[in-house]
C-alpha cells in the first residue's frame, strides 16, 4: 500500500527552512553563523552586518558583537548576540551591475540586464569600498528589490607603485614587506615583489595573493 505523506507540523520545523513573513522570505540561523554582508531582520527593522566579532570573555559565556546598517535610512547601530541565539537572516537576491561612477558618499551603477541605473551608498560596499572602480562588475545583493549590500570580486589586479628594497638573503618565505597599490591602499607583499610588479589582492582583506601573470 502506499505510505501517506505527513507534513511536519511548523513547531518541528528546521532552523534552516524557510519561513515566510509579510514581506520577505527569513530563515533562522544561529549567530554565530552571521557575517558581513548578511542581511537580518531584527526588531521590526532590516539591517545589513557591516562587522562580526566572537568576543570570549575572561568569565561567563562567548557573545557575538556585530556592527550594522540600517537597510533604509543607512544609521549605523551595534549589537550583542549569544552565540546559540537564532536571529532571522533575510533571503536576499542577486543583481549583476556595472559601476559607471562614484561620486562624494553614493556610487552609480547599471543593471547589466535591465540597463537601469541607480545609486547606492557607498558603505553598501563596506571596508571594501576603496577598491571601487569605474568599469568594475559587481554584485548587487537586494532585499524586495531593494539594494542592501555591494560585494566586489573577491580578486582584483593592482600595480604596486611604493615597495620596500629586497634585503639581501631575504626570501620569500622568510617575511613580507609593507607595499603601496596604486590606489592608495596599503598591503603585504613577499621580498621578491617590487614597484611597478601587477599584483592580486582579496578585496575583503586587502590581503596578497599572488604576482599577476599579465
Amino acid at each position: 500500500c502506499a505510505l501517506k505523506h505527513n507534513p511536519q507540523p511548523a513547531s518541528f520545523r528546521r532552523p534552516d527552512q524557510h519561513i515566510r513573513n509579510e514581506d520577505s522570505y527569513t530563515m533562522k540561523v544561529l549567530a554565530n553563523s552571521l557575517r558581513p554582508g548578511h542581511a537580518i531582520e531584527h526588531e521590526g527593522k532590516k539591517y545589513v552586518i557591516v562587522k562580526y566579532e566572537l568576543i570570549l570573555p575572561g568569565k561567563g559565556n562567548a557573545f557575538i558583537a556585530v556592527d550594522m546598517r540600517d537597510a533604509i535610512t543607512g544609521v549605523k547601530t551595534n549589537e550583542r548576540f549569544r552565540t546559540q541565539e537564532t536571529v532571522e537572516k533575510l533571503m536576499t537576491s542577486e543583481k549583476a551591475c556595472t559601476i559607471l561612477y562614484t561620486e562624494g558618499d553614493q556610487i552609480n551603477l547599471m543593471d547589466t540586464a535591465t540597463y537601469d541605473q541607480f545609486d547606492v551608498p557607498i558603505d553598501m560596499a563596506g571596508e571594501a569600498r576603496v577598491f571601487l572602480t569605474e568599469g568594475m562588475d559587481v554584485t548587487v545583493d537586494t532585499v524586495d528589490d531593494m539594494p542592501v549590500g555591494v560585494r566586489l570580486p573577491q580578486n582584483i589586479t593592482l600595480e604596486i607603485v611604493e615597495a620596500d628594497a629586497v634585503v639581501k638573503g631575504q626570501t620569500a618565505s622568510s617575511s613580507y614587506k609593507p607595499a603601496v597599490l596604486e590606489n592608495g591602499v596599503k598591503t603585504m607583499v613577499p621580498p621578491h615583489i617590487s614597484v611597478g610588479t601587477r599584483v592580486i589582492v582579496n578585496t575583503a582583506d586587502a590581503t596578497y595573493v599572488e604576482r599577476a601573470k599579465d
